[in-house]
């Protein structure tokens, strides 16, 4: 028995370091090399160790559900809104513990319930020709919806979950009828079907396929940033225009971060999260990943400085979840695609 007890006792001393060792098991729709140098100066810092999982975001809400309570995973990191509330209403995340750091993020910026919570902000304005004479003022998303600009507008398809929230945040401010008028109005008007990304968007107008795009405003950046001497040029092609300015504001979505309901890690993760909210770590995510700093008080780059100042709709965002399906209808109606 005394042997039997030696043994054991030396076992548990060989592997207690490592058991005992903070980890965090993170699932991000992040490319890597736009989360893991944040990740390991976390590390550095804390010692805590961050298992990265990078995917698509759909595809990372997909594996939560189908893992269950097997989940290894303590963090999903995802883009838009409507992701973090889609995971939400499918019972996979929980409650984040309040902390000095969260309470400093706007209250639109954050689940009501305290499931998720805003990390960056993405701004997706209006985005015109500058290398060409373009006939007609735009100053509203509404003024793409008159006869002024048929055949000239570049947007992609209705499946985008960025355009989703985009109609659901004028739902929630205007109204169904008066939304499904303009969605109406609007399809009318674009130059070609709806056909890939924002990106696609951007580069169409610079070719004059188009006058004028929606698109979110990192993938200009990240355009203007490129060591791709064409994209630099087809960014340079189009300016920024802050929609709404007279009324609600531009329509701005997150880029967030929910506790996963089976999170084995729970404390270490709740570090990680306050350290992705400290003002070292927003400026640097919001210079790298061209996104606007979720906290009011951290500076923003020079790049996205240049676009300009803008006022920004304070529709809370959770409700944008909710509107996701009457969106999607109201989309569907107008024809779409």
């Amino acid at each position: 028995m005394k042997n039997l007890l030696t043994s054991v006792c030396l076992t548990l001393s060989l592997v207690s370091p490592l058991a005992l060792a903070e980890q965090v098991n993170l699932y991000s729709a992040r490319k890597e090399a736009l989360i893991k140098p944040l990740l390991d100066k976390f590390t550095q810092q804390t010692g805590i160790s961050v298992n990265l999982v990078t995917g698509k975001a759909d595809n990372l809400i997909t594996r939560l559900k189908s893992e269950g309570r097997f989940s290894p995973a303590d963090l999903l990191l995802t883009t838009d809104v409507g992701r973090l509330y889609r995971a939400k209403q499918q019972g996979l995340t929980q409650v984040i513990s309040s902390s000095d750091k969260a309470d400093a993020i706007p209250v639109n910026f954050r689940d009501t319930e305290g499931h998720w919570l805003g990390l960056s902000l993405r701004a997706r304005p209006i985005m015109i020709a500058n290398n060409r004479k373009v006939d007609g003022d735009v100053a509203s998303l509404e003024d793409l919806a008159t006869d002024t600009w048929k055949g000239r507008v570049c947007i992609r398809s209705s499946s985008n979950i960025y355009n989703q929230s985009m109609v659901a945040a004028m739902l929630s401010q205007v109204g169904e009828e008066q939304t499904q008028n303009w969605a109406n109005r609007f399809v009318k008007n674009f130059a070609r079907p709806p056909q890939g990304g924002d990106r696609d968007q951007i580069k169409a107008v610079a070719a004059g396929q188009c006058d004028v795009a929606i698109a979110n405003t990192y993938y200009l950046a990240g355009m203007l940033s490129s060591e791709d001497e064409t994209q630099i040029a087809q960014a340079k092609a189009v300016k920024v225009i802050w929609p709404n300015q007279a009324d609600r504001g531009s329509h701005v979505n997150i880029s967030g971060v929910a506790l996963a309901k089976n999170a084995p890690n729970k404390a270490a993760a709740r570090k990680l999260i306050d350290f992705l909210l400290t003002e070292e770590s927003q400026a640097w995510y919001a210079n790298t990943n061209h996104e606007y700093p979720v906290l009011p008080n951290v500076e923003w780059s020079p790049l996205l400085q240049s676009f300009g100042q803008f006022k920004a709709e304070s529709v809370v965002l959770s409700q944008l979840g909710e509107l996701n399906p009457l969106s999607v209808r109201v989309m569907d109606k107008a024809g779409w695609k």
